[in-house]
């Protein structure tokens, strides 16, 4: 077996030597491991040299301290003794010194380390040197004892110190290492969250990168669109515009084909209608020298018997007057009919109308005429006072408004003003006609609404249609259509040009064009609003189909200028809807003649006055809006009764 020794003896040691029996024996450290800051370190590697030197001097302490003399002595020093430097082993015998599993396990101490063996075989220990150890152990028994004791107290304390230093040690290390399993999780669990931190920001950063390259795709493939876009846009463009111009071109060629054929007729029907003014006049012209010749004739033959020398002579002398008289009958006519020609000739370059609207015109104005010539001469033979007819009928005029029940009402009671007996109806009629357009120029004039009205009186009254008409020519001449070009032979100054085209005159001044241009709309806007009225069950005398010639005529004949120009865009803007909803494609053909070659026709005269009506024009064509229904033809609320029905037919709408 081991047995353990500390480097140090310093404190008490009871060493119980029994040689005889050359048994082992135990020496043991009865102290703390560190006493004072004193530590007891083991040294294993020691001789017996240095036991024997440290127990020498052990014992000279314990002799110098006691007051008793110790018997205990040495016959021979243990100095003269050969001793072998290698280690030793002390043996003692198992029946004394048997120890408990208990004791053995206190006893094994860490401090302690494991001793190497030694023999005592050539210890040279005599008898005296026995008797003596013997005799001073027996001397000093009580001595032993009272150290025993002291020992064993201080050794049982120690040991209880030493017990209490390894459980506060224990619980320090259980504390420290219950702390360092703390900060290991916290250590833990916070490289987990930086962790997740970092998980979470890659995936973050990850989804950036993502939605960024996204976002630049998105703008790339959005650039490339607007790009192919915007090429398309001009490929169109630049293939619209060829066809533009081809179409322009063909259209002049066409113009000019149709107007020299139309001077080429006109030409030929003023040639023959100069002819056949000729051969009329030359035909009077012999009519009246036969007659000349008859009545001279007749009165020579009277005479005859009184006077025949007389008679002879004068029938002589008369026939160098006749032949002079007829020369200057033959050269009269062929005056009369250059002027006529000449004159037709300069109307027909002034004015630019179709002959069937003009014929339409004179018709409507002749029968006007000859209302008010009739008023007139009823109103000056008649003591009655009809100008409360007049002002009746202008505010019903006036309160009409864009309702279903206010046209009807308004409507209804006009009609009866109108086939009222108390007045006669020639003076309501015109009234009526009257006040209708000059309602026009009224800020608040509802034309549609005004439309309805008038279909609906104009299918009860039906001769109001044409004096109505003919009030529109007389205030718009675009309402023929027709157009007057200015000619310094025709008109004496621009004044009368003005005049003579519908500039009103006020104080001697005549009013601008600004307002002239503003009356001109308002006329076409209501006519064209009259035109494209259409009321269930009611027929409009003066419906799309006379709107639809008006068109034809005006495109024509008319040329393109500021006048023409807003009075076609007002027109489009009231009863283009309605046209094309009658005519389609003829419709949209009509269009194009007029984006293509009136606008173009509008465009070559360089005017930047004409720049804001060509472009309402063009984005009135292009972006479709003769597809929308104009705001305020639809009247608001319910629909038309049956109050303008004729009673025969049963009660139903007056709209589709």
């Amino acid at each position: 077996m081991h047995t353990y020794f500390p480097k140090s003896l310093s404190l008490s040691i009871v060493v119980w030597l029994r040689l005889a029996g050359r048994g082992a024996f135990k020496l043991a450290l009865r102290c703390p491991q560190k006493v004072h800051d004193i530590v007891v370190d083991p040294e294993p590697n020691w001789s017996f040299e240095s036991l024997s030197s440290e127990l020498h001097s052990l014992e000279k302490k314990l002799h110098d301290s006691c007051s008793v003399p110790v018997p205990f002595t040495k016959v021979q020093s243990r100095k003269g003794v050969k001793r072998s430097p290698m280690a030793f082993v002390m043996s003692l015998s198992n029946e004394e010194t048997e120890l408990s599993e208990s004791e053995r396990e206190e006893d094994r101490d860490p401090s302690m380390v494991t001793a190497k063996r030694f023999n005592c075989d050539d210890l040279y220990m005599s008898d005296s040197d026995g008797s003596d150890y013997e005799l001073a152990f027996d001397a000093q028994s009580y001595l032993m004892d009272e150290v025993g004791l002291v020992e064993s107290a201080l050794f049982e304390r120690s040991h209880e110190h030493h017990l209490q230093v390894q459980e506060d040690i224990r619980n320090q290390l259980s504390a420290i290492e219950a702390e360092l399993m703390t900060e290991q999780e916290k250590s833990a669990s916070a490289f987990a969250r930086i962790e997740k931190y970092r998980e979470a920001r890659k995936e973050l950063e990850r989804k950036l990168d993502t939605h960024y390259q996204r976002k630049i795709a998105e703008a790339l493939d959005n650039h490339l669109t607007a790009i192919q876009r915007d090429h398309e846009l001009k490929s169109q463009i630049e293939e619209r515009r060829i066809r533009s111009d081809a179409a322009h071109e063909e259209a002049k060629r066409k113009e000019r084909a149709f107007h020299e054929e139309r001077l080429r007729q006109e030409r030929a029907r003023a040639e023959a209608e100069a002819k056949l003014r000729f051969e009329e006049a030359k035909m009077a012209a012999l009519e009246a020298e036969r007659r000349a010749a008859k009545e001279a004739a007749e009165k020579e033959a009277t005479e005859a018997s009184k006077r025949i020398a007389a008679v002879a002579s004068q029938q002589e002398a008369a026939k160098p007057q006749l032949n002079a008289d007829s020369s200057n009958m033959n050269l009269q006519p062929q005056a009369s009919g250059s002027n006529r020609t000449k004159k037709s000739q300069t109307t027909g370059d002034v004015v630019r109308a179709a002959q069937t609207a003009l014929t339409l015109e004179q018709g409507r104005l002749l029968k006007l005429k000859e209302l008010e010539e009739a008023n007139r001469t009823l109103i000056m033979t008649s003591n009655m006072d009809f100008s409360n007819h007049e002002r009746h009928i202008s505010r019903l005029i006036r309160q009409i408004r864009g309702i279903t029940e206010n046209v009807r009402v308004k409507a209804s009671e006009l009609v009866k003003i109108l086939k009222n007996p108390s007045c006669p109806q020639s003076i309501s009629v015109a009234a009526f006609a009257k006040k209708v357009v000059s309602h026009c120029e009224s800020p608040d004039n509802a034309v549609f609404a005004c439309g309805h009205v008038i279909v609906l009186v104009t299918s009860q009254v039906p001769q109001a249609m044409d004096l109505l008409l003919a009030e529109f020519h007389r205030a718009c001449i675009y309402t023929v259509p027709k157009h007057i070009v200015y000619s310094k032979s025709t008109f004496e100054s621009k004044e009368a040009y003005y005049k003579d085209i519908g500039h009103r005159e006020d104080g001697g001044k005549l009013e601008s064009v600004k307002d002239y241009l503003k009356r001109l709309e308002s006329y076409m806007k209501l006519y064209g609003a009259l035109v494209q009225t259409e009321v269930q069950g009611v027929p409009n005398i003066h419906g799309p189909k006379e709107g639809w010639a008006w068109l034809a005529r005006f495109l024509n004949v008319l040329p393109a200028n500021m006048y023409t120009a807003v009075a076609l865009n007002a027109f489009l803007q009231t009863a283009g809807f309605v046209l094309f909803r009658k005519y389609k494609s003829q419709f949209t053909k009509m269009l194009h003649i007029i984006l293509n070659d009136f606008l173009n026709a509008l465009r070559e005269r360089e005017d930047s006055e004409l720049n804001p009506i060509i472009l309402e024009i063009q984005s009135y064509i292009e972006d479709n809006k003769f597809r929308q229904e104009p705001e305020g033809r639809s009247l608001q609320g319910q629909l038309l009764s049956s109050v303008m029905v004729p009673e025969s037919e049963p009660s139903r709408g007056y709209y589709y």
